[in-house]
Formats: C-alpha cells, sequence, structure tokens
C-alpha cells in the first residue's frame, strides 16, 4: 500500500513537536495538554508509543509517571552520571511513616493516620510533605466534622519512578531489599478511641 507522503510529513511534524514540547516542560505533560497542541486530528497515545519505542535504546527515555509523560534518564545510566550528590536533610521517622500511610492507605484523614500511626501527626509532618509536592489535600470525608483527607501527588510519583500507584511495593518486595526489619516500621491499630495519644512533639522525636 502506498503511503500519503502528505500525511507522511503531517505525523513527522507532530512527532518533532511532541519530542520539543516534551523536552521543554520542566514538568510531566498529560495527554490532554499535548493534545490541545498538536492539535484534535492527533492520535496523541499512540504518537507517545511511537516516541517511547524510538528512545527506549537511547540515552533518555520516555515514560509515564502519574498522568503525565517526560524524559527521564536511561536507569543504566543514572549512576555514571551522579558524580557527586547532595546531601539533604532526612525526613523525620515520623514523616516517612505518614508519607507510606498516605501512599498505601490513599485518601486518608489526619485522624486515620494518627490511627493506624497509634501516635498524634503534628501539622508541621503534613506541612513538610506537602512542600515537597509529595501529598495534597484530597476531598472532604462526608462524615461527621467532614475531615480532610490527604491523597499522594504525581510529583510522588515521579520523585520515586512509579507509573502508578499499582507499582509500589508490596510487602515481600520491601523485605527483600531489606527496608523491613524485626521492628515494626507503622504502628497496628492499637489505641482505642478513649486512649490518650502521644503528643505531636513526640511523636516526631520517635
Amino acid at each position: 500500500m502506498v503511503k500519503d507522503p502528505e500525511r507522511v510529513e503531517a505525523k513527522i511534524q507532530k512527532l518533532r513537536l511532541l519530542e520539543a514540547l516534551l523536552f521543554a516542560s520542566a514538568e510531566p505533560l498529560d495527554e490532554e495538554v499535548l493534545g490541545g497542541r498538536l492539535g484534535p486530528d492527533a492520535d496523541v497515545r499512540a504518537l507517545l508509543e511511537e516516541l517511547r519505542t524510538h528512545y527506549a535504546p537511547r540515552g533518555v527515555n520516555l515514560v509515564r509517571t502519574g498522568a503525565g509523560w517526560a524524559f527521564r534518564t536511561a536507569p543504566d545510566l543514572a549512576p555514571l552520571l551522579r558524580l557527586e550528590q547532595e546531601v539533604s536533610k532526612k525526613l523525620s521517622r515520623a514523616a516517612i511513616e505518614t508519607l507510606a500511610i498516605v501512599a498505601y492507605h490513599q485518601p486518608v484523614t489526619r485522624g486515620e493516620i494518627e490511627q493506624i500511626r497509634g501516635v498524634a501527626t503534628s501539622k508541621g509532618t503534613l506541612d513538610i510533605l506537602m512542600e515537597h509536592g509529595w501529598i495534597r489535600p484530597g476531598r472532604r470525608r462526608e462524615t461527621a466534622g467532614r475531615p480532610l483527607t490527604w491523597i499522594t501527588t504525581d510529583h510522588f510519583l515521579d520523585h520515586f519512578g512509579l507509573e502508578t500507584l499499582r507499582d509500589l511495593p508490596g510487602v515481600d518486595d520491601l523485605r527483600a531489599a531489606g527496608l523491613l526489619d524485626s521492628r515494626p516500621v507503622l504502628y497496628g491499630v492499637s489505641a482505642g478511641v478513649g486512649d490518650a495519644l502521644p503528643s505531636p512533639d513526640e511523636a516526631d522525636e520517635e
């Protein structure tokens, strides 16, 4: 079957534009945004898949992260590019536990986070995770008091190299990687409704 030269050229131009848009953006772009730039006749998903295949063996790969698409360094080359690494302040145990609870139990309220951890959660812990861009407020629960829920962001997926939340490691994966030991990382639901929880300051010191 003879291909229409004009259609072939139009497709090549759309691929070039798509490539330029993704390279120029500092943040992942979703298909709706890309479709608005490529035009209504563009098959955005097909173009993205073609571009991803083209870049698969190269030094940068096109990857999907959450609802967006972005170019990232090929995983096997990352260690070779890391000449030095800036050491930033480590997250507190409270922040790590809170982030894990939000990731695995979202949407989750602050009260539910406290119930799972068994300790009170200071507002500062949630603020730190919000400053990193890893969590954000979700919908309010249609229950008494309409408490606010918390969910993870696409930036959380991008930072931790996840395409979707389904890619979060399971308990067996964490144990195999040496990230779980005999101590419980997340406290069970041991506090009763009437039990007093430790203060936020005490909780963050753990």
